[in-house]
């Protein structure tokens, strides 16, 4: 029976990922290019990115905290994929600073919302069979190359103005898609914010949501210039899909492996050896911009800057925040890693870009990795000897 579970719940979550993280890859590699399109300067490039993932930092909590309380994950889920695609009308009307602005403000804050509620439905769908969880979220890679490969081939078949329409038609897919998942039982909590803000509290879990901030903040530079990078180097479109396409069949290998990777190596080791990986992968791309094969294995390190980091870092997660906690877990470490780093390390790679270029972007993020291993070495293996025996 609970093999047959599996069987039931597989396609319904794989396909979520799949084209949740299509409307992903269409955007990461390219939105950078179309605002270069339209006239926008480095500095405000940076700006409309660090808008995009700064949505992170209130919109998981507060859809969290809905479905926490009131047990309807799926219904929450639901209106967010409908206000995704309301403000992504807005690609089709704007062009100017403001008018981006609001589109993605809003557009941002319920796509974002959206991912931690379906984590956290997913660890509960998959009851028993968490450790594959990987082989769920494979498919959300997948999704990103067809979009890299797709959007890719688009851009250089057709104009840049064809691109907006591509973000509206994939957000209306992924609502549509959303009809096709159902409330699990899932019971409703009352408040409980003292035993969250203790949890929270602990040195291996703060450490933890620490790392993970400055790991998204390195991540900064990366998806907001790495596609502008790789074209002031004359790489074409083909080759910035091909390149994307590359770091993220990487990650899919993680996914793949996660299984026995974590039955054989502590989490907190595989945590660790992916912070190293991270680290000489910033160091390398701004130095082997003109050596295809080194920009090749710089972009196999993606496997460890976010596929084996994110499946550490959520395994531990899961661990961590149980029970009325779940949600609210996994929405901290949305919002904290993905959200509040993710946006300042944007934020930051605009000005850094403007007045440096890629060695001061990919400088400050290596630099952002070097505080995050003295962390991880300090605290973030310091946990409860309940967690090193079972989990770590």
């Amino acid at each position: 029976m609970p093999e047959k579970h599996y069987q039931r719940v597989y396609p319904k979550l794989s396909s979520f990922y799949f084209v949740y993280f299509m409307l992903f890859g269409a955007f990461i590699p390219y939105i950078g290019l179309y605002y270069q399109s339209l006239g926008l300067s480095a500095i405000e490039i940076g700006q409309l990115m660090a808008v995009f993932v700064g949505t992170k930092v209130v919109a998981p909590n507060l859809l969290g905290w809905l479905s926490d309380h009131t047990g309807q994950p799926i219904r929450w889920l639901r209106w967010c994929a409908f206000l995704t695609v309301l403000f992504s009308l807005g690609w089709l009307f704007f062009d100017q600073f403001w008018g981006l602005l609001l589109t993605v403000l809003g557009m941002s804050f319920f796509f974002h919302a959206a991912l931690p509620l379906f984590e956290s439905y997913t660890f509960v769908s998959l009851a028993e069979f968490k450790s594959r969880y990987g082989l769920v979220r494979l498919w959300g890679s997948l999704g990103f190359i067809a979009a890299v490969i797709g959007v890719g081939w688009q851009l250089d078949q057709f104009a840049m103005t064809t691109f907006p329409w591509v973000l509206l038609v994939l957000a209306a897919i992924i609502w549509l898609i959303t009809f096709g998942v159902r409330e699990a039982n899932m019971p409703i909590h009352e408040a409980d914010d003292n035993g969250f803000l203790a949890i929270l509290k602990q040195p291996h879990v703060a450490s933890l949501l620490g790392v993970s901030v400055l790991v998204q903040f390195s991540h900064g530079t990366y998806y907001s210039f790495y596609s502008i990078f790789l074209t002031d180097h004359g790489y074409s479109h083909q080759w910035i899909a091909i390149l994307w396409t590359l770091g993220v069949v990487a990650e899919i290998g993680v996914f793949f492996w996660m299984r026995p990777l974590f039955e054989r190596y502590s989490v907190v080791m595989l945590l660790l050896i992916s912070l190293v990986l991270t680290l000489l992968r910033w160091v390398m791309i701004p130095l082997v911009a003109d050596s295809l094969p080194l920009l090749l294995f710089a972009q196999l390190l993606h496997a460890a800057s976010y596929g084996l980091f994110h499946a550490a870092a959520i395994y531990l997660v899961d661990a961590y925040f149980t029970g009325r906690n779940q949600h609210k877990g996994q929405a901290i470490y949305a919002s904290a890693s993905h959200g509040l780093g993710g946006a300042i390390g944007m934020l930051v790679a605009g000005y850094s870009w403007h007045f440096g270029g890629a060695i001061w972007g990919f400088g400050i993020s290596a630099l952002a990795i070097v505080l995050s291993i003295w962390i991880a070495l300090k605290w973030v293996g310091k946990a409860p000897k309940s967690f090193t025996a079972s989990t770590l």
